[in-house]
């Protein structure tokens, strides 16, 4: 018997329009999608959070009845929401925050997940919402096989591994239990980046910052520190192409599944919508039916003026 691919895509605010968009087309056009396929969750944050972590935005906050109809109409579908609170920096002081915590609440139905690194926040969440599912994320940079295995005897229902695991098959070979781990597919770091954990400690730092600002006046704001990454990344779906961590549509079907492996990750919180649709339709569709699928979304956002095309403005020839 095949197994089920499951696929845990990126947006809760930014994405979430493109995400529901998509989940109406594999309703509507089910043939448009590789077969045994699932949505496992969406994953990410209602900006800003304080306890988010990998991926940095810039100051937005919702309203009370965008995050309830968010989570209500995502798990309505049956796909859980999945909180990405992964700050490394995080203190005693910051598990009172109220904006995180009414997020948690909203949540908090026994359908919903969120990733950890802070120890402090693990234990709060056990603590105070036992019904979430708690997954160990990848944003921990656990390298060696060994320490895969022993955060794998812990109470979590996913593992995300370490995306420089990617591809090392003899080394994914001894993880004890595959399927409950997760592969980053399409990782826009390069390789063995050494600025990562670097990278991860700015973000948290940007977005403590950008939460004083909220409340300082214009003349009393705070720098919020820069980030410039020497070595680079790529953000498109053909450029990662050729990273030794990239996994291609083919490998999941050829490689991974055979071996054990069911959960996969396509990263892309802050990626524009023309990039996430090109990398959704790359690893979700049957090739055959890309373009089209591609067409049909891009169409959508337009008439629902997600996305606009200007129209070139009256000329006058005399």
């Amino acid at each position: 018997m095949k197994m089920t691919a499951k696929f845990h895509l990126p947006g809760l605010r930014y994405n979430y329009p493109l995400n529901m968009m998509l989940l109406s087309l594999k309703e509507k056009y089910p043939h448009y999608f590789q077969d045994n396929i699932e949505i496992a969750s969406f994953f990410g944050e209602f900006p800003t959070s304080l306890w988010n972590g990998g991926r940095f935005s810039n100051g937005d906050q919702c309203d009370r009845r965008f995050v309830e109809e968010v989570v209500k109409s995502i798990n309505t579908r049956g796909i859980p929401v999945r909180y990405t609170y992964t700050n490394p920096l995080l203190t005693e002081e910051d598990l009172a925050d109220a904006y995180c915590n009414f997020c948690m609440k909203t949540a908090d139905n026994g359908k919903n997940e969120v990733l950890v690194v802070s120890p402090i926040l693990e234990a709060y969440i056990r603590k105070n919402y036992p019904g979430f599912t708690i997954n160990s994320s990848t944003c921990k940079e656990i390298r060696g096989i060994e320490g895969v295995n022993e955060e794998l005897k812990k109470d979590y229902g996913l593992v995300v591994l370490d995306y420089n695991l990617n591809n090392q098959f003899g080394e994914l070979q001894k993880i004890t239990d595959k399927s409950r781990c997760e592969l980053l597919v399409n990782a826009c770091c390069i390789p063995e980046c050494p600025r990562r954990g670097e990278h991860y400690r700015t973000i948290a730092k940007q977005q403590r910052i950008t939460l004083k600002n909220r409340r300082h006046p214009a003349d009393k704001q705070i720098p919020v520190p820069g980030w410039h990454c020497e070595y680079g990344n790529c953000n498109s779906i053909y450029d990662i192409q050729e990273y030794k961590t990239f996994i291609s549509a083919e490998d999941i079907w050829e490689k991974y599944l055979p071996m054990g492996f069911c959960n996969f990750k396509i990263e892309g919180r802050t990626a524009d919508y023309f990039n996430l649709i090109d990398t959704y339709c790359y690893y979700l569709m049957e090739p055959k039916y890309r373009d089209e699928a591609r067409l049909l979304l891009l169409m959508n956002l337009e008439r629902s003026r997600v996305i606009r095309v200007s129209k070139p403005k009256p000329g006058n020839w005399q």
